[in-house]
């Protein structure tokens, strides 16, 4: 998934991602790097915060980290740690007031913080601080975090921030700096993923890296050594590395939509090559919904890991018969007089030849709100197909999600609102078919149940979301 909410404007959008370094004379230059390889993960604004044992300098703007990070801005970033952070809005607005990391000057001197996910209770906490006297700059969660920390009594920073941990509900991977150590910190339910690697400087000296998925460490060379566990808070500085559960564990729920759409299939997220989790997506619907047809087509790029596991469980040809424009930016100049579908085709391009005459499967992760599904069906329809059969590698979205995914709310969810047939018709497929539960479940290797599926079954794995949900939607709660 490149950029891929520009693609499908009806599927979920993206998360964050955050990288954070120690110990590395280019820290600013390493963190440009990582989140090079996490762009796909946002491209709504970007920033970097570095330090040098001393101070803290921090830039950020809106747009892609190679446009924002140009040698003259990283050359403003000395010192030998730093944490970075790319950003899709899922709270706040999307203007460069919440652009991340946040960074402060206070009585603990100075401080900047990135964060991954959502913090469910950010409201309530918020009120409470602003009528504490706390002033707010801008309106994203993150800034809640700080705010606890710099109020806090406990008198060291690591001190502060486990109390400000303890007092936050939801998701959240965070990566946390300060004037002579990096703190990285995840929820005790381990929603979102934060990967912990190390780097060889030189026969004596180790760096020690973090970030939201894998390939960021295969970029900068880096060895993955395991992952932030739930309720962790990792302390590294002058004295070397500190790991302690500053909360227990309790029952988990990594994001399962990590391994359907979110990560890039070449990094290792909770531990599991993705790769290995959407093929065999892909095999389990080919045993589940197979239908004899000429060639497996995927959605690119999502779809494509899956569309090789269909072809190969049910031995009909893979064919990469949609062609993606991965130069496509957000804005472009739309014809005067409407032309039907063209902002997908502006984006995907059907190879004729595969599909003239064909019975095609279109793989694909998801349908959110069914309009580009349909769009891409006409589109397979016009260029030739004879039957167009659409597989889905996850079970129909119903809920929206309340831990740092931005999905449209529950009327917009078309599979909440329509049965499979009603979907169908809709997208204008011959046949249509989604991948259960049980076989996500099984793709992914959740033997332990230690995954969040609620946008799948609307059961939210935290009781206040459980609670505003059940509300929303008309329930009493007693």
């Amino acid at each position: 998934m490149h950029d891929e909410a520009d693609l499908h404007f009806d599927k979920l959008h993206e998360e964050c991602g955050v990288f954070a370094i120690y110990g590395h004379p280019e820290a600013a230059n390493v963190t440009y790097l990582g989140l090079y390889a996490l762009q796909h993960r946002g491209q709504e604004s970007a920033g970097i915060a570095s330090g040098n044992g001393n101070q803290i300098v921090c830039r950020k703007d809106m747009g892609h980290v190679a446009d924002i990070f140009q040698p003259e801005v990283l050359g403003q970033l000395p010192g030998h740690m730093a944490i970075g952070h790319t950003r899709y809005s899922t709270t706040g607005d999307s203007k460069m007031l919440n652009a991340q990391p946040f960074s402060v000057q206070c009585h603990k001197g100075p401080i900047a913080v990135a964060h991954n996910g959502n913090i469910t209770n950010a409201a309530e906490l918020r009120r409470e601080l602003e009528a504490d006297g706390s002033i707010f700059q801008a309106t994203s969660d993150t800034e809640v975090i700080l705010h606890l920390v710099a109020r806090s009594r406990e008198r060291t920073l690591a001190g502060a921030l486990r109390e400000a941990l303890l007092q936050l509900e939801g998701a959240f991977s965070l990566v946390f700096l300060a004037a002579d150590q990096l703190i990285v910190a995840r929820d005790p339910h381990g929603f979102r993923p934060l990967a912990m690697g190390q780097m060889e400087l030189s026969e004596h000296r180790i760096g020690y890296v973090f970030a939201s998925e894998t390939c960021a460490f295969d970029l900068i060379d880096a060895v993955y050594l395991n992952d932030v566990e739930p309720g962790e808070m990792v302390i590294v500085g002058p004295k070397g590395v500190t790991r302690e559960h500053y909360a227990p564990k309790r029952n988990l729920a990594h994001c399962v939509f990590e391994h359907v759409y979110f990560a890039r299939p070449d990094s290792l997220v909770f531990g599991r090559p993705v790769q290995l989790s959407r093929e065999a997506m892909g095999r389990r619907l080919a045993e589940e919904h197979f239908v004899d047809a000429d060639v497996v087509v995927p959605v690119p790029d999502s779809g494509v890991a899956a569309a090789i596991g269909f072809s190969a469980q049910s031995g009909i040809p893979f064919r990469q018969a949609l062609i993606r424009n991965h130069y496509v930016g957000r804005t472009f100049i739309e014809p005067s007089q409407a032309i039907r579908d063209f902002g997908v085709r502006l984006k995907l391009n059907p190879v004729r030849h595969l599909l003239e005459g064909k019975r095609v499967i279109l793989v694909d992760d998801s349908i959110v709100r069914g309009t580009t599904s349909r769009k891409i069906v006409r589109m397979v329809r016009n260029a030739g197909a004879k039957e167009v059969h659409m597989r889905i590698s996850c079970p129909p979205t119903i809920s929206p999600c309340f831990y740092g995914v931005d999905t449209p709310n529950k009327q917009q969810l078309i599979a909440a609102n329509s049965t499979v047939e009603e979907i169908r018709r809709f997208v204008e497929a011959d046949s249509l078919g989604y991948l259960s539960l049980g076989g996500l479940t099984d793709a992914v290797g959740d033997t332990n149940r230690d995954f969040c599926n609620a946008c799948y079954t609307g059961n939210y794995p935290t009781d206040l979301v459980q609670v505003e949900a059940l509300l929303r939607n008309g329930a009493r709660v007693d």
